[in-house]
Parts: structure tokens; C-alpha cells; sequence
């Protein structure tokens, strides 16, 4: 397989009757799934506001911005509506209108949408989203949300499962090897993590720029961020081993990523619940 045909499962290619360019992808995923990059593209304008008020609302909450986590939630379930359309576009369009993944798409936007919607909320009002269960409101409020993201992860592993079984043939081996392990990783390293972080709060205070995970130790999301991203990481490993990489060779490099991957997990995992840092002693 040569690599532009490899490197089309990042950016398939199609042309027209008379002219050979590449068509541009948002036109093609909006087409695959409108709900899901509607929903997409609303949070990420949402996102606009949020900014606003992390500049001009300097509440703190255990020493963080209040809006720190609202902006961070409205990235990361964009990316994953995102991740959940570009997949999409590899399954037949009689999958795509079935039962199954009608309700993986009305799950995503249901459990997405109340996760930000609360989390949101909760920031406008100066309390805590996550760990509040000071009365039975909000202590009610946090165990749905532990089950909205468990059902929200869930949905990359149903999307793997239909990956597995209808996707594109054509797609080079490891292309769509990588993408179906990534979604299952996605459910069982985020989920797993997830799980554990529910009931063990991260320390206080600052951490590092941006991601905000502790400096001092045994903090959880470093593997839960490892286990959720799996689901863009390792179709990106798999796309790349496809375009430079003989068929064999790429495929067992999918199965060297993938140990890999989990092991980084696993690592982290074992760090912060040993209460130390993911690097340094």
C-alpha cells in the first residue's frame, strides 16, 4: 500500500468527475453525522465565553480558576464527538442509521451534555461539580455524573465493536486495527481510571499549565487522560506505521503501540495511587 493511500484514513481523498483535489473534511463529516458536529462545534463555540469569564471571574476553587474545568470538559467532549464522526464516516450508511448507533449518538449528546451542563453550572454558582456530596442534591448530582461518563466512554467501545464488525474493508489492516483498539481503550484504561478518580480527589492547587495534573503526586486524571486518548493516538500511530511500513510490519507495530499505550497507563495509574508525581521519585 502506498502512503497516500494509507494516510487517507486521516484524510480520505475524494475526487470529483473532472477535478482531482481533495475535498475539504468538514463538508464530508457534517454530511456522516450533522448531530454529532452540531454538537461538536457547540461546545466549542461555547468555549468562547468561557474564556471570557476565566479572565474576568477570578474565583478559585481549591486553588484553580473557577472556569478551568468547564473549558477543559467542553474540549474534551467536542474532541470526542469529533474523534466518534471521523470513525463514522468508515461505517456503511445502513450502520450508520441503525438502531445501535442512533443510540451511541443520542447517548454521546445526552451524557456530554449534562457533564458540561453541570459542571458549567456549578462554576457560575462558585461550588465544586466533582467530590460535592455535602447533601443529597449534590451528593445525587455527582453519582449521575459518574454514570453519564461511564456511559459517555462506553460509547467509543460500541463504536469499535461496529468498527470490527461492518467497517470499511478497503482501510489498510493496521489503520483499522489501531482505530478499533484505540475506542475499546477508550472505554476500558479512561473508564478504569475514571472509576478509581471518583473516589479519590486529586490534590489541591495549581498544577501543570493547561492540563492543571498535580506536581506533588497521586494524582489519577494523568491515567485517565492516558486511557481516553487512546482512541486518537493509536489510529494515528496505526495510519502513520500504514503509509511507511510494510502491511505485516505495521500491524505488529499497532500491537507494540498499543502494549505500549497501556503500559503508560498502567504506569501512571500505579504512580498516583502510590501518591507519587509521573515523573521524578
Amino acid at each position: 500500500m502506498n502512503r497516500r493511500l494509507a494516510l487517507s484514513t486521516l484524510m480520505p481523498a475524494v475526487a470529483g468527475p473532472k477535478a482531482p483535489r481533495r475535498e475539504t473534511p468538514w463538508p464530508r463529516l457534517w454530511r456522516t453525522e450533522p448531530r454529532l458536529m452540531a454538537f461538536a462545534l457547540l461546545f466549542l463555540a461555547l468555549m468562547v465565553p468561557a474564556v471570557v469569564a476565566l479572565g474576568w471571574d477570578d474565583r478559585l476553587l481549591r486553588g484553580v480558576n473557577l472556569w478551568v474545568k468547564p473549558l477543559k470538559f467542553m474540549a474534551a467532549v467536542a474532541l470526542l464527538a469529533l474523534t466518534t464522526v471521523w470513525f463514522a464516516q468508515y461505517l456503511p450508511a445502513a450502520v450508520r442509521q441503525g438502531r445501535a448507533f442512533r443510540a451511541l449518538v443520542w447517548t454521546l449528546i445526552a451524557t456530554g451534555g449534562f457533564e458540561v451542563g453541570y459542571i458549567t453550572l456549578q462554576a457560575a454558582l462558585g461550588q465544586a461539580s466533582h467530590y460535592n456530596v455535602g447533601d443529597t442534591f449534590h451528593g445525587l448530582m455527582y453519582t449521575l455524573m459518574g454514570l453519564g461518563a461511564m456511559a459517555l466512554t462506553a460509547t467509543q467501545a460500541v463504536l469499535a465493536w461496529l468498527l470490527w464488525r461492518h467497517g470499511d474493508r478497503t482501510l489498510a489492516p493496521a489503520c483499522r486495527l489501531a482505530a478499533v483498539l484505540g475506542l475499546a481503550l477508550t472505554f476500558v484504561l479512561g473508564a478504569g481510571a475514571g472509576a478509581l478518580l471518583g473516589g479519590l480527589q486529586p490534590p489541591a492547587g495549581p498544577g501543570l499549565p493547561l492540563l492543571g495534573w498535580s506536581t506533588t503526586g497521586g494524582d489519577l486524571r494523568v491515567a485517565h487522560f492516558i486511557g481516553i486518548h487512546a482512541g486518537q493516538v493509536l489510529p494515528v500511530i496505526g495510519s502513520l506505521l500504514a503509509a511507511f511500513a510494510t502491511p505485516r510490519v505495521a500491524v505488529i507495530g499497532v500491537w507494540l503501540s498499543t502494549a505500549a499505550w497501556t503500559l503508560l497507563w498502567a504506569v501512571a495509574l500505579a504512580r498516583a495511587l502510590a501518591g507519587l508525581p509521573l515523573l521524578g521519585l
